[in-house]
């Protein structure tokens, strides 16, 4: 068989058995065996209803993958309910439960529908590791399906299993409305475009959520804005890595910079309970670091340190701020291992602060401060040519110029970050950035597989950075999973309440693709001024649900901002993997009367 015959794409697995199958069959040869035929019917039926497809149904197991992770969960759930209510008449010892484990994650699949590899894996480690008639998934699906369906997460931790290298996080399932509890999220009417930011802002979260307030500068010197900023922001970068906190993002803790601050008011805007507050000082080659945790809600000091050291310890000082924050949290949560060893940080202090400063310049999206920063960052290239994150945030930088259209010549510039990001991935395989921009390079090139593994590899390296967290409802978008690439892309606004715009036009396009047109047209009202693609979806919006006059209006302000505007150039902008989907936003533009 060639390669071509097989391919690999993003699935939810489930992989069944039945709990104590040799004791029923020794018990009831008959009887067990009538049992699993009447069960793999009602497998069946609640895969195909979920769209899923039973892959194998080999002695007492059942495979099956399913597009989404909502389906795959929810026909378990299913399921266990309809065994479990057929089964109420047989006595406990000869009940046939089966226990079920699903996970979200890459599969090979050959021609003849058969799957392979870690993702099937995981999933049969998953079913051991569930109750009899119960429900297992992976930390994946509990984060995709979480505000999605009705149903309560038992937390069980990191996970060792057998031939899988990395622990796995696991989650026993319940059926919420069994248990007699409500649901995390109950689901609601899409809120106007006025209300869905504030909505948004004010979803809980189920684990402690941390924002950090820019370090104040004490040094007098107004060049060293560029140190403090750029220590905040890594501080930022190191608490978004521990899986058990819920971070905010440091474009939203940034809008209060230079501001006077009232530690509560400043919770209540961003919806956490703790609040990092600080100050840098910076004499010579000395660094002293001023750092306290603060219990919101109460507004009492829980724990402070000062750092006082030579500035070439100033990773060791991130290290020992983020340890203590984590440490003295409510529960005392375990701070999760990071593998400091894997990554390789800069013995050049000067290559350094030259990253620092120019991250710092990206963040302000003018051309002025993009050509500053990309100066600075060959700078820090030339004094370390083996920092890896400097060859990230050069692509990075680069990649800006390519979007904005600020660059000569748009073939060598893409050539350009293309070379940077190999060459940082080269160098270190453990920068998030480095996977951020070469998943969405690779969404650009339609490379679906390179663009998943990629993006995948981001999240799991900071599951908390806003930029990583709507880029997967992208990507999802963009493979034929719109549904949860919306949570997403929610998800993302939550950890970043003053967020980029762009992520309401993420959000409109996730909802045009899965068919929830209001919702897409509430999130295209929240930009302030639409450009001629974002009218022309609005456009599309409005004649899928029949509103012509509306349609039009849209169409005609496009043509207002694009008198030349064509399908044909909207349809170079979308990436789906799936043809029907392509086809599906194709009619919608010709019904709403665009030319080809």
């Amino acid at each position: 068989m060639s390669e071509s015959d097989i391919r690999k794409r993003l699935a939810a697995i489930l992989a069944a058995d039945v709990a104590g199958y040799s004791r029923l069959m020794n018990s009831d040869e008959s009887g067990t065996v009538a049992a699993l035929d009447s069960a793999r019917a009602v497998f069946r039926a609640s895969i195909d209803a979920n769209q899923g497809r039973v892959i194998d149904m080999a002695g007492d197991s059942v495979l099956a993958i399913f597009e989404t992770a909502s389906g795959a969960v929810g026909s378990a759930l299913a399921i266990q309910r309809h065994l479990n209510d057929g089964s109420q008449d047989v006595a406990e010892d000869a009940r046939m439960r089966f226990r079920i484990g699903i996970h979200l994650g890459d599969v090979f699949e050959k021609a003849d529908g058969s799957v392979y590899g870690d993702g099937v894996n995981i999933a049969a480690r998953l079913e051991g590791l569930a109750e009899p008639g119960g429900v297992a998934v992976s930390d994946a699906v509990q984060c995709a399906i979480r505000k999605r369906l009705t149903a309560t997460f038992d937390d069980l931790g990191e996970q060792q299993v057998k031939n899988i290298a990395e622990p796995v996080r696991a989650y026993r399932v319940y059926d919420a409305a069994r248990a007699g509890t409500a649901p995390a999220t109950a689901p609601t009417a899409a809120p106007p475009a006025k209300e869905l930011a504030a909505t948004i802002a004010r979803d809980r979260v189920d684990k402690p959520s941390i924002a950090v307030l820019p370090l104040n500068n004490m040094s007098g010197d107004a060049e060293q804005e560029f140190f403090a900023d750029g220590i905040t922001e890594d501080i930022i970068t190191e608490l978004s890595r521990f899986r058990e906190l819920f971070v905010i993002s440091r474009n939203s803790s940034f809008k209060y910079k230079g501001k006077s601050v009232e530690v509560q008011k400043f919770a209540r805007d961003l919806g956490v309970q703790y609040v990092v507050e600080g100050s840098v000082r910076k004499v010579g080659k000395r660094v002293r670091i001023t750092v306290q945790l603060i219990d919101a809600e109460t507004d009492r000091h829980i724990w402070a340190e000062r750092y006082d050291r030579d500035l070439e310890d100033i990773f060791e000082i991130q290290d020992e701020v983020t340890r203590s924050i984590v440490a003295t949290l409510p529960g005392r949560i375990e701070a999760a291992a990071r593998d400091r060893a894997a990554r390789t940080p800069t013995d050049n202090m000067a290559a350094y602060e030259c990253v620092l400063t120019g991250k710092v310049l990206h963040h302000r999206s003018n051309r002025e401060d993009n050509a500053k920063a990309q100066r600075l960052l060959d700078r820090a290239i030339q004094l370390d040519p083996g920092y890896a994150h400097a060859h990230a945030w050069k692509g990075c930088v680069l990649g800006q110029t390519w979007v904005y259209g600020w660059c000569d010549d748009r073939e060598a510039t893409q050539q350009q970050v293309a070379a940077e990001l190999q060459t940082a991935l080269a160098l270190d395989d453990n920068d998030c950035d480095v996977h951020r921009i070469l998943a969405a390079v690779n969404v650009i090139r339609d490379d679906h597989e390179q663009s998943v593994y990629h993006q995948r590899r981001a999240l799991s390296l900071n599951p908390n950075d806003d930029l990583v967290v709507v880029q997967q409802g992208e990507v999802l978008t963009w493979q034929g999973q719109p549904e949860e690439g919306i949570e997403w892309i929610r998800q993302a606004m939550r950890l970043n309440p003053f967020h980029p715009e762009r992520f309401w036009s993420h959000l409109a396009r996730a909802c045009f693709a899965a068919r929830r047109y209001g919702e897409a047209i509430e999130a295209l009202k929240c930009l302030t001024a639409p450009d001629a693609m974002q009218r022309a979806l609005l456009a599309s919006c409005h004649v899928q649900l029949g509103d012509m006059a509306a349609a039009e209006r849209a169409r005609q302000a496009t043509l207002a901002l694009a008198p030349n505007y064509r399908i044909a150039d909207f349809m170079a902008t979308l990436h789906y993997r799936r043809p029907e989907d392509r086809e599906h936003h194709r009619e919608a533009l010709e019904k709403a009367g665009f030319p080809p």
